[in-house]
């Protein structure tokens, strides 16, 4: 039998990010599958982590430049990457959880 690839991490971001939207009425449950399934694609612990970090971040840096254009302010733009932030924070728990666990079972 042919050993399929360790996966990736920008698939695994895709999975995550696909799932959740579409299980987004599950609260807790839709990011703990979505990261189930994420953590599995990416191929590995760490690499599952990572997926599930990684777009916080990259969402979190473009709304401070978005909010930096938008209004000419860094400071606002630096509000709203920090709420953004923070909401993430709050999501980010099960879907870090599931990628464990994904990781694990890749």
């Amino acid at each position: 039998m042919a050993e399929d690839s360790n996966g990736s991490i920008v698939m695994g971001m895709f999975w995550m990010f696909i799932i959740s939207l579409l299980l987004f009425w599950l609260p807790g449950i839709g990011s703990l599958i979505a990261g189930i399934v994420g953590g599995k694609r990416a191929g590995g612990i760490l690499a599952g982590i990572l997926a599930a970090l990684l777009p916080g971040i990259v969402v979190a840096i473009a709304l401070f430049f978005a909010g930096t254009m938008l209004t000419t302010l860094p400071v606002i733009g630096a509000v709203l990457a920090g709420s953004g932030l923070l909401l993430y924070v709050f999501y980010i728990p099960p879907l870090l959880i599931g990628a464990l666990i994904g990781g694990l079972l890749a």
